[in-house]
């Protein structure tokens, strides 16, 4: 499929990403550059990540060419709207778990599509409910998993996605971070005009 024939540059450090874009059947070159992961005061839960995915891609644009799309995404968990990013230690990551435990969270993540020639972003929503984590389960996953690069202190793919989800609505892969099927729809449409 001709489609499947592009080439993606994923500005990002996750490998999840890079592993459902290449599940997807796509070919993708890694890159990543640090960027700040901080933004205005003022913007709603719902266009931080859109916001980050945006800030990502700017120093990836200087590795655009004519045949390749630059992807970036950040993904933010929420919870009675305070947000969760990457966990700042150990016992923050204990922190936010135990606040997640039984509750229905949130977990948007925004994408940046992007050539030479223009930019499209976009969000995506998931909510999840946690069965009730009690402190050795909590212990157990960390450290058994390591979750401190995942925003929330938790990788649904992992143990707890597993043992201690009762439900989502919305698409699993934007939980890990790539909300493929609508990725996917504009990756596919990126030439129309």
């Amino acid at each position: 499929m001709e489609l499947l024939n592009k080439k993606l540059i994923l500005g990002s450090k996750s490998p999840r990403r890079k592993h459902i874009l290449e599940q997807a059947g796509f070919h993708v070159d890694v890159v990543s550059f640090d960027v700040e992961e901080d933004y205005p005061d003022n913007l709603k839960e719902d266009e931080i990540a859109e916001y980050l995915a945006i800030k990502k891609a700017q120093p990836c644009l200087s590795l655009c060419t004519e045949d390749k799309l630059i992807i970036t995404a950040d993904s933010i968990v929420v919870l009675d709207g305070i947000v969760y990013g990457k966990p700042e230690s150990y016992e923050h990551a204990v922190e936010i778990l135990s606040r997640l435990s039984g509750n229905v969270h949130q977990v948007y993540t925004g994408v940046c599509i992007a050539d030479l020639h223009r930019t499209k972003s976009f969000t995506e929503r998931s909510d999840i409910r946690f069965a009730k984590l009690d402190l050795d389960e909590i212990h157990y996953y960390l450290e058994t998993c390591k979750p401190f690069d995942k925003a929330g202190a938790y990788g649904i793919q992992d143990w707890i996605g597993l043992c201690k989800v009762e439900w989502i609505d919305g698409t699993f892969s934007n939980i890990m971070g790539l909300p493929m099927a609508k990725l996917y729809e504009h990756i596919k449409n990126w030439h129309v005009i």
